[in-house]
């Protein structure tokens, strides 16, 4: 009896996170044009969603974002956690503790100081998608960090130094003997940059350029008067991105349960 309750709360926790993405999946495979009544089976939605300039332009758009953002964030954030674990305790300390800063700070604090900085201080012209892009990197660089730094601990410090001393270049012994070590924290670092990226509003209100729009920013905007048609097909793209989501988090689990099984 105890293990069913276990069960049952279970159940209840994961219907009460995921039954209003259930709800709209199901919303959009109708035809109905507002939530509460459930008409006919259809696809508009998914084909206005594939068909519609605007819509794809924007879907091409918000990932090609993603994509560039994510890689100088893992870039960045790996360089900043293999430097900080080979420093000195100092110092590790001190990039531990400002790397968990951005993460715990107020995302609306984050990309207002990063407007103010970049476009006030420095003048740099929004127009030129260079704020954007910096803007999402500096919100992603901690999350890669956080995700090498536990892999880097769980390996075996001399192992830099071992193939040092075997005759490898510094480039070599870190591409073919820390990379592989933690690929897995890269991997899941280079995810959290994209569903980072992908998620943003403010940073990227405050530093998008007047014409360019992400898929946050474009469905807020939708709510306050695009026509009927495109905002059902954001029902659709929610829709495309959880199932891709959970796919991609599905192979990670299975990657990961594989990893442990051979060690």
């Amino acid at each position: 009896m105890k293990r069913m309750g276990y069960v049952l709360w279970l159940l209840i926790v994961l219907l009460f996170l995921y039954m209003p993405i259930l709800m709209l999946s199901v919303y959009s495979f109708t035809d109905s044009e507002s939530m509460g009544i459930i008409s006919g089976f259809s696809l508009d939605n998914y084909r206005t969603l594939f068909t519609s300039p605007e819509l794809r332009d924007m879907i091409i758009g918000t990932f090609a974002l993603a994509i560039v953002s994510a890689v100088i964030s893992v870039i960045l954030g790996t360089s900043g956690a293999i430097g900080a674990f080979y420093s000195k305790s100092g110092t590790k300390m001190f990039a531990d503790s400002a790397n968990q800063i951005p993460v715990v700070n107020a995302d609306v604090v984050t990309g207002f100081s990063i407007c103010i900085f970049l476009i006030v201080v420095l003048n740099m012209k929004k127009e030129t998608f260079i704020p954007l892009i910096i803007g999402h990197t500096v919100l992603s660089v901690p999350f890669v960090y956080l995700s090498v730094m536990p892999k880097l601990k769980q390996m075996d410090e001399s192992l830099y130094e071992a193939a040092l001393d075997m005759g490898a270049k510094p480039h070599a012994a870190l591409m073919k003997v820390i990379i592989p070590q933690i690929a897995p924290g890269i991997l899941s670092g280079f995810v959290m940059a994209i569903t980072l990226s992908l998620d943003d509003y403010f940073i990227t209100t405050y530093t998008k350029p007047a014409t360019f729009d992400t898929i946050s920013t474009y469905v807020v905007n939708a709510t306050k008067g695009a026509q009927t048609e495109i905002k059902t097909a954001l029902w659709a793209l929610s829709t495309v991105i959880f199932v891709i989501i959970t796919i991609a988090v599905f192979f990670m689990n299975v990657g990961a349960g594989k990893e442990k099984k051979n060690v």
